[in-house]
């Protein structure tokens, strides 16, 4: 089951990941900190803290839990805090995943993970949401292959690049975060822009889910990882691999 679960919660491609391989929280040293809600720092400066609530030991968790830990890191390079963080409440942390990935990995409807992320994105702007900004801009990145249009949401959506598609669905994922009243005039706006009822119910499931994600973030002070901030800006050089391939 883990196994099923993993391949959608984490998707970006590994070559991307591979090499940016973190200290592992829940192993050796790095369990120790756990218990502080810090991580351990490769530098040798002090660790970093990365909740105001404790981070459990792996020998106190769960099995399923450690599996899917274990198999998010193994298979991205390294393990994004929100695994960590929310690990504190067991039963939490795998009713939060099981809907993150109902919502963010269905395959229906007329949503890309792209537009999915972009969705996350603007509204986490909106609710001052450091760890999803942060995080799912590196995954828009990836799965856009376009490494600045995140970076023109963040500043102002309404001034970004954005295709007609796009900031339909964004002015629509803005109302339902901003709790605007919600009338036929966008249900109009969005069939106008190609996406149907069905597509307003995800978009604005995204938004909802966040939203609450991001009060989340808040409470426990969730810091993103330093993997984030550099994924999908710089095109991998398909030339070395095959250099490297060679020797």
């Amino acid at each position: 089951m883990a196994s099923n679960l993993v391949s959608k919660l984490f998707r970006p491609p590994l070559t991307q990941l591979v090499c940016l391989r973190s200290g592992c929280l829940f192993r050796g040293k790095g369990a120790a900190a756990a218990a502080t809600g810090t991580r351990s720092s490769s530098s040798g400066s002090p660790p970093e803290k990365i909740s105001r609530y404790p981070i459990p030991y792996k020998k106190d968790l769960p099995y399923d839990i450690v599996e899917l830990m274990e198999e998010v890191e193994s298979k991205g390079g390294f393990l994004p805090n929100v695994f960590k963080v929310l690990s504190h409440r067991p039963a939490e942390f795998r009713a939060f995943f099981a809907y993150y990935n109902e919502l963010m990995n269905k395959d229906t409807g007329r949503l890309t993970k792209a537009d999915r992320e972009l969705i996350v994105v603007a509204t986490s702007i909106h609710n001052r949401c450091l760890y999803c900004v942060v995080s799912h801009s590196a995954l828009h990145r990836i799965y856009s292959k376009n490494p600045t249009l995140c970076d023109q949401v963040i500043v102002n959506y309404e001034n970004a690049d954005l295709a007609p598609r796009e900031r339909a669905m964004l002015d629509f994922a803005m109302a339902v975060c901003r709790c605007d009243t919600i009338t036929e005039q966008h249900f109009k706006s969005l069939e106008e822009a190609g996406f149907d009822r069905e597509d307003a119910w995800d978009i604005a499931a995204v938004a909802a889910f966040f939203a609450m994600s991001n009060r989340l973030a808040h409470l426990t002070d969730m810091r993103p990882n330093l993997e984030f901030f550099n994924l999908g800006r710089i095109p991998r050089d398909k030339s070395k691999d095959k250099a490297g391939d060679g020797n």
